[in-house]
């Protein structure tokens, strides 16, 4: 019976040669799009899935107010909320670890150097907590002691060669480290990027802290980013609520600072997190599940081509089932032969669609960022998929066209009466709406985002970064920095394609990394106290990048009393209460504790990306200033310049990297993700479009061949061709009309939610909905007018001929 089925099978693929290849190809195009989506999908939702008491695993966010405001969200909080809450509810918290970043650091053992950039002081517990495989050392001891560390596999391999590292010494910060442990290096799919751990007990040599600094007691100390391991059978939620009462007597010696204090799962965190001072950037689940519903757009589109394509071609098959049925076949055989095709024929469009996988995986890694390769082959996650999709699409499109052609009655069949149910006309009209819609709200969002992202990347930053070489802080710390960097300033001045040079803490396309609490000005009380960003900078940062004085003067070397004045930006301002920037010249804030009268305000710039509304930032000049260099370069022979700077920069700073970037590269990359995302989704909605017109063609043919009669009458009786024509689109044009309607509100939906990301936005213009469906509409009657012309155009003694 199967070797039957399969000679019925190939016969009918032969013998309709067109709708064979329109049916494979839409088929194979959508599984392939949607297989491929899901490869992303299913990578991004598998971020810190492997930890095997991830269940129970949360990290304590803090949310800091002032007055009681909401001030900054932070991902890294006070160093005393661990082991106070620990201490506090021992019978719901199993263990917690800290981490703290020191930053980049230069690591050195013997003649080896290695620049670490994820450097981080951890408590003793982290590998109880999460699994992170240690390859040497005890799990158990390998944090507990003073300048302990860990090492990744990577970073022991750079230093010593494939030499055993363990109970070696290392150098770092000036100071001898021990290693005690080599881990294997992190996964990609983790939120956690670290290359040396150090114990977390070396940070008071660190700090050079005093012995009667406790870190553990600390509550307006941020930058400690602290996981909890809950009990089994724990409520976080009803945890969070038992926090309250702790932080609100930690915070009880601050004037007009608070905190509240929240769980989030690991789990949750690379999608779902975007807070000051994470440990590495995250990604974006609203971004995640709209692809996740292109992928399902894209499927269910191609499926409904092979319903509306196999019903199409019912007409000319009506035959065969009546001769079947007259010759004895039941509807159950029936039901099961073209359940038999509708396998066969997506078995055959699922080998074509691992042939379209297999060699769009160079584009779709570079195009995601996702690399993948070949490996995927190899993945039971990816055949598990492969047969679920082939499985489910089987049964999806084949079940309606199987039912439809097993109903017809032979007797009416063979005598040339069968005709169309309205049912299925609805139902295949429906389809079609769906296709039309689900294309409206792809090209919809797609638009959306394509004008989202030109807008941040030509809005004006309010600070002048081209040009700029950057380059990062001196690693190696002596006595006489400060001098060198004054002389290294100097002799970069005097290079004739230097413009300017500036040192400071910060450079725009990054966080502050400082948060100044305590603020307030001169001669109010402490519940006025605020919190802001503070740069500690040069003379020449404002000037040398271009930020607008709007109030009062630069920093200036004629003036040396500056080091106890403070520059402010607009928005701190309008914190500090102030109504005009004028009103704020000449008056005192005290800051670190003592007076400083503001002398400047600038104009607002851009500090990171769009995505982030502007910060309350202070600027405050130091003659210690250390930090990052920037660098103003003339566009002529940047290369000669650079390397200029490398042997100046050796000169001056003896065994320091020259670790440089463009900072306008550098701050673009905050743009990477978005221009990714607005890539993948803009390739994948004209796949969408590509598949859904495979199945307009399919509803065109089957009503041409429906309404061949009439057209042929209408033409005996003095119709035009244009008046056929103009008949058949406007059926057309209503089911987009209806699609548009549907698809509309939706898309407007999900733009907001998804515009409501970024601070700085674009307005949802009507022209964003309008384009979409005047295009949708050209498509539709471009695709009608294929088949129609040639209907139209037919001789109706050969369209009678067909009844």
């Amino acid at each position: 019976m199967i070797k039957n089925y399969l000679r019925v099978v190939f016969r009918n693929l032969a013998k309709n040669k067109a709708f064979s290849f329109i049916n494979i190809v839409g088929l194979a195009v959508g599984m392939a799009a949607c297989l491929l989506i899901m490869q992303y999908v299913s990578f991004e939702l598998s971020y810190d899935n492997f930890h095997t008491k991830g269940d129970r695993l949360y990290r304590i966010n803090q949310d800091r107010y002032t007055g009681g405001k909401l001030s900054t969200v932070w991902a890294a909080g006070a160093s005393a909320a661990g082991p106070a809450f620990k201490a506090a509810f021992p019978d719901e918290i199993e263990d917690y670890t800290k981490l703290l970043s020191t930053g980049q650091a230069l690591i050195s053992h013997g003649d080896q150097k290695y620049v670490i950039k994820n450097n981080f002081l951890v408590s003793g517990s982290f590998f109880k907590l999460f699994s992170y495989r240690l390859l040497q050392g005890d799990v158990n001891t390998a944090l507990t002691e003073p300048k302990s560390m860990v090492l990744t596999e990577s970073v022991a391999k750079q230093l010593f060669h494939g030499a055993n590292a363990m109970g070696q010494t290392v150098t770092l910060y000036g100071k001898t480290m021990k290693v005690t442990g080599i881990m294997q290096d992190m996964p990609v799919n983790t939120h956690i990027k670290l290359d040396v751990i150090e114990s977390y007990t070396t940070l008071k040599e660190i700090w050079q802290a005093p012995p009667s600094f406790d870190p553990e007691k600390q509550w307006f100390s941020d930058g400690f980013t602290t996981y909890v391991l809950l009990k089994p059978g724990v409520n976080p939620k009803l945890l969070e609520s038992k926090f309250v009462p702790i932080a609100k007597r930690g915070y009880a010696d601050i004037p007009n600072e608070s905190a509240v204090y929240t769980l989030q799962p690991v789990k949750d965190i690379h999608l779902y997190s975007n807070r000051k001072l994470e440990i590495a950037s995250n990604g974006d689940g609203k971004s995640v599940y709209l692809l996740l519903g292109i992928a399902i757009f894209v499927i269910v589109i191609a499926w409904i081509n092979y319903i509306n394509l196999a019903t199409a071609r019912g007409m000319a098959r009506a035959k065969e089932v009546g001769v079947r049925k007259t010759l004895g076949s039941a509807k159950g055989q029936l039901i099961l032969q073209f359940m038999f095709e509708a396998m066969t024929l997506n078995g055959l469009a699922m080998l074509a669609a691992v042939i379209i996988i297999a060699v769009c995986i160079p584009a779709f890694a570079s195009l995601t960022g996702l690399n993948i390769g070949l490996a995927l082959f190899s993945s039971l996650t990816f055949w598990l998929g492969v047969l679920v999709t082939y499985l489910v699409g089987s049964a999806f499109s084949g079940f309606y066209p199987a039912m439809v052609l097993s109903n017809y009655k032979p007797v009416e069949v063979l005598k040339g009466k069968i005709s169309t149910s309205s049912k299925g006309v609805v139902l295949r009209k429906s389809l079609v709406v769906f296709q039309f819609a689900a294309s409206i709200f792809l090209l919809i969002g797609a638009l959306t985002v394509y004008k989202q992202i030109s807008f941040m990347q030509s809005q004006q930053l309010g600070v002048n970064i081209d040009q700029t070489v950057v380059i990062r802080s001196p690693l190696i710390r002596v006595d006489s920095m400060r001098r060198d960097m004054r002389i290294f300033k100097e002799a970069t001045l005097a290079m004739s394609a230097v413009k300017g040079i500036s040192v400071s803490s910060d450079v725009p396309g990054g966080e502050v990394g400082t948060n100044r609490g305590k603020l307030r000005m001169a001669g109010q009380s402490e519940n006025s106290n605020v919190q802001c960003r503070v740069i500690t900078t040069d003379y020449d940062f404002l000037k040398n990048y271009g930020i607008k004085i709007i109030a009062g003067r630069d920093y200036s070397p004629q003036h040396p009393g500056d080091e106890e004045t403070l520059i402010v930006n607009r928005s701190a301002v309008k914190l500090f209460g102030f109504n005009k920037p004028e009103d704020m010249i000449g008056k005192q804030m005290i800051f670190g504790g003592g007076p400083h009268t503001i002398i400047g305000v600038t104009e607002d710039y851009h500090q990171q990306s769009l995505r982030d509304n502007y910060d309350a930032v202070i600027f405050d000049y130091s003659s210690w200033v250390g930090g990052n260099v920037s660098v103003k370069i003339s566009p002529d022979n940047a290369a000669q310049t650079v390397a200029a700077l490398k042997t100046s920069w050796a000169k001056y700073f003896l065994g320091d990297p020259f670790d440089y970037y463009f900072l306008d590269n550098h701050f673009n990359e905050q743009y990477k993700a978005d221009q990714r995302f607005s890539k993948v989704f803009g390739i994948f909605t004209l796949i969408a479009i590509f598949v859904a017109c495979l199945g307009l063609f399919g509803l065109v043919s089957y009503t041409i061949v429906q309404r061949t009669r009439e057209i042929g009458i209408r033409k005996v009786l003095g119709a035009s061709v244009n008046g056929i024509l103009q008949l058949l689109y406007k059926d057309f044009a209503m089911l987009v009309l209806v699609a548009f309607v549907v698809a509309a509100p939706i898309a407007w939906y999900a733009v907001h939610q998804w515009l409501n990301g970024y601070a700085f936005r674009i307005g949802i213009s009507p022209l964003f909905f309008l384009l979409p469906f005047v295009v949708v509409l050209i498509i539709a009657f471009v695709t009608v007018s294929w088949l129609s012309i040639k209907a139209a155009l037919m001789n109706p003694v050969k369209s009678l001929k067909t009844e």
